[in-house]
């Protein structure tokens, strides 16, 4: 038996980096996953290799996690589709860096469209079917940039921050109504991606700036592992946690 056998999950930004990750290790582990992304070739892809070695195990959906409707098209059709709602990994995002005097108003709504109210419409439609399924765990990535002043991110800072302060309100509130659904936060660093290869291109930076001022690149297989920890039965008195993932880059 899987970790995670029998579970239901979705996870939105799953066609590359973070989201295959947590795709590929969500299916190694036994459930059934609903991969959702604006990336549909890619997304695609993903689900025919995951079929290819467990029939039934996946699906793709497009999805703007922008578009509320669209959020309860997804859950409707995984729920049809797998027959319940287990688990729900919001990690959609980009970012564009940009300094607080030269992020524009646009690159600043644009963030948080995607990462915060992205979050809270996932959140919002997926808890009555996670509830209607006896319970669950959803899963809020954030990153360590809501531990840490990074003034060159900072619109990506400012929407990773209300991700860290929603995941703690949904967690009380589902504990408060009885849901048996548990809400946690992940803070993952620099992680070996293609968001962290594009931000990379636009500062100048290369692989080697990670080991010689902090403590490297994490793999997304790293972020995975925990996401797929967080999903299982094993982390059922976690709740409201924020969960750092950076080899000790914010103790130093």
């Amino acid at each position: 038996m899987g970790r995670v056998e029998g579970k239901v999950a979705i996870v939105t930004g799953g066609a590359q980096g973070l989201g295959k990750a947590d795709c590929e290790a969500l299916v190694r582990e036994g459930a059934q996953v609903m991969i959702t992304d604006i990336k549909v070739a890619e997304g695609k892809a993903l689900a025919a290799a995951l079929n290819a070695v467990r029939a039934g195990s996946a699906a793709f959906m497009e999805q703007d996690v922008r578009d509320e409707a669209r959020w309860q098209e997804v859950v409707a059709a995984t729920v049809k589709q797998f027959g319940k709602l287990n688990v729900l990994v919001n990690n959609a995002g980009f970012v564009a860096p940009a300094t607080p005097e030269a992020t524009t108003l646009e690159q600043f709504k644009m963030h948080n469209a995607v990462m915060s109210e992205g979050t809270f419409l996932g959140c919002k439609y997926a808890i009555p079917a996670m509830q209607a399924s006896g319970g669950g765990s959803i899963v809020n990535m954030a990153s360590v940039a809501t531990h840490l002043g990074y003034p060159i991110f900072f619109a990506y800072s400012a929407a990773k921050g209300a991700v860290r302060a929603m995941t703690k309100s949904i967690a009380i509130w589902c504990q408060m109504q009885k849901y048996n659904i548990r809400c946690n936060s992940l803070h993952p660093g620099a992680t070996d991606t293609p968001m962290i290869e594009e931000a990379n291109r636009l500062l100048g930076l290369t692989r080697e700036f990670y080991t010689q001022s902090g403590p490297g690149l994490g793999q997304p297989e790293d972020v995975a592992n925990v996401v797929v920890f967080l999903a299982s039965d094993e982390s059922r008195y976690i709740n409201g946690a924020e969960l750092l993932l950076d080899n000790g880059l914010t103790i130093q």
